[in-house]
C-alpha cells in the first residue's frame, strides 16, 4: 500500500516520533479531509481504526480494513455509539496486547480550514492520546474530499496528473490528561482541539458532522440563506442546539405545543426554555427572527415547528406532510398557512387561497389528502410532487427582504 502511493506520485514525510501503546493507547488524527488519509494507517502499522459499517463492506478496502480489528460505528446509531464508546474503554484498559487506536475524532471530512468539534468517544477511557496532524502542503489541493466538493474518480485523477504531492504526517507529543479532563471526556477532547488547531494555524469551529449534515440538507432544499428556516439552522448550529436537541424534548414532553394555538413567549422566557444565557447575542438574533413585529414576544410554535421541519425531513413533501403529522393531522387555516409558509415560501393571502379552495365543504379543517388530491392537479406545486425537486416559483411580487 505504501508502494502504491509512491507509484501515484505522493511521497510522505514524517516528522515526530510514534508513541508505544504503553505510552499512548489511542491516536488522535486530524484534520480528517480526504480518502487518502488512509495512508496513516500505514505509517503508523495498522492500528485498530474507528469506522463505517459501511466501508467495511467495500469489496477494495473491506479486507484490508478489517485486517486491522476494526472497531465499526453506524454514526446514526445512539445505541451504536454508546458501544463503540465501551469497545474503546475495554481494548484500552485490556492487559492483551491490542494494537493501537486509531480515531479521526471529527467524525467526518472538511477542508482543513479549521477543526470541528471532536466527537468524545476516544477521550472516554481518560487515557493519555497522542494527536497525530495530517498537512498537505501542496501548491494545487487536489485532495479535499467533502459532500460539496468533486466526486472520488475527479480527485483521483487530479492527483495523479500531479507530477508529485507531498503528505506531511506531524506526530506531536503524548497529552497526558489532568483529572479534570478524564472525569469529563468533552473538555478533554475540547482541549486536545485547541492544542492541535493551535499547532496548525488554524482555528476551532464548534460544528459537527450532524450540524454539517442538517446545514447541508437545508441548501439542497435550495432555499435562500435569507429565509428564516435555514437562518434558523445556522443559528441553532453556532448556539450548540443542534447537539442538543432541546426542542425536540419540548416537543416530545408537551406535545401540545404543536398541536394546540401556539403560545407567545417572552425573549427571558425563551432563553430558559433553551437553557442558554440571555446575554448570549446569538440567542437574541434567534429570537428576533421570529419577532416579527418587534413586539417582544414570538410564536413558540412557529419556531418549535421550524426546527422539526428540517431535522425530521429530507425534502419538501416530507415536510408538508410531517407538519400535518404534528400539528394534529386535520389542519385549520391559521396552521396551514403557517406550515406552508415555512415550506414553500408563499405569502398569506396566496396561502388563504389555497386554504378556501382545499376546504370546499368549509369545515375550516383540512386534511393531508385533500390538500394531496388538490395540489397534485396544479402546476404551481409540480416541484413538489413532480420527479424532480426544484425550487418553487415565488410570486412575481414577492421580495424575500420582507423575510429578515
Amino acid at each position: 500500500m505504501r508502494l502504491t502511493y509512491h507509484a501515484g506520485g505522493m511521497s510522505v514525510v514524517v516528522k515526530g516520533k510514534q508513541a508505544s501503546r504503553k505510552e499512548a493507547p489511542i491516536l488522535v488524527i486530524a484534520p480528517h479531509s480526504t480518502f487518502l488519509d488512509a495512508v496513516i494507517v500505514y505509517v503508523t502499522g495498522f492500528p485498530s481504526i474507528i469506522v463505517r459499517t459501511e466501508s467495511g463492506n467495500n469489496p477494495w478496502l473491506g479486507k484490508i480494513i478489517n485486517y486491522t480489528q476494526p472497531i465499526y460505528v453506524r454514526r446514526e446509531d445512539h445505541d451504536s455509539r454508546a458501544k463503540t464508546i465501551q469497545d474503546i474503554i475495554t481494548r484500552v484498559n485490556s492487559e492483551q496486547d491490542w494494537s493501537q487506536i486509531l480515531i479521526f475524532p471529527e467524525g467526518t471530512c472538511t477542508n482543513r480550514s479549521c477543526l470541528i468539534t471532536f466527537k468524545a468517544g476516544a477521550f472516554y477511557p481518560g487515557v493519555p492520546i497522542q494527536p497525530v496532524l495530517i498537512r498537505y502542503p501542496n501548491k494545487l489541493d487536489t485532495v479535499t474530499w467533502t459532500w460539496e466538493g468533486p466526486g472520488v474518480l475527479k480527485l483521483m485523477w487530479l492527483t495523479l496528473v500531479q507530477p508529485q504531492s507531498t503528505c506531511e504526517i506531524e506526530f506531536l507529543p503524548v497529552y497526558k490528561p489532568s483529572a479534570e479532563e478524564q472525569a469529563d471526556p468533552k473538555l478533554y477532547a475540547h482541549n486536545v482541539r485547541q492544542l492541535m488547531a493551535k499547532t496548525l494555524g488554524i482555528p476551532t469551529l464548534d460544528y459537527t458532522y450532524a450540524d454539517c449534515k442538517l446545514v447541508s440538507r437545508a441548501k439542497k432544499l435550495n432555499y435562500s440563506q435569507t429565509l428564516p428556516l435555514l437562518q434558523t439552522h445556522q443559528l441553532r448550529v453556532k448556539l450548540g442546539l443542534s447537539r442538543t436537541q432541546i426542542e425536540d424534548k419540548l416537543v416530545s414532553e408537551n406535545p401540545q405545543l404543536l398541536t394546540g394555538p401556539g403560545k407567545m413567549v417572552t425573549y427571558t422566557q425563551f432563553a430558559k426554555l433553551m437553557n442558554i444565557s440571555h446575554k448570549d447575542p446569538l440567542l437574541e438574533d434567534l429570537f428576533y427572527l421570529y419577532d416579527k413585529e418587534g413586539s417582544g414576544l414570538m410564536d413558540l410554535k412557529e419556531y418549535l415547528l421550524s426546527v422539526v421541519l428540517v431535522n425530521r425531513s429530507e425534502t419538501k413533501l416530507e415536510m408538508i406532510r410531517l407538519g400535518f403529522e404534528v400539528c394534529g393531522d386535520k389542519l385549520n387555516k391559521r396552521d396551514f398557512c403557517l406550515v406552508l409558509r415555512l415550506v414553500l415560501v408563499l405569502e398569506t393571502e396566496e396561502l388563504e387561497r389555497i386554504f378556501a379552495s382545499v376546504d370546499t365543504a368549509a369545515k375550516g379543517k383540512i386534511t393531508y389528502s385533500q390538500f394531496e388530491d388538490y395540489a397534485k392537479n396544479k402546476p404551481e406545486f409540480s416541484t413538489i410532487y413532480g420527479n424532480v425537486l426544484r425550487r418553487l416559483s415565488l410570486p412575481r411580487d414577492f421580495d424575500e427582504t420582507k423575510t429578515k
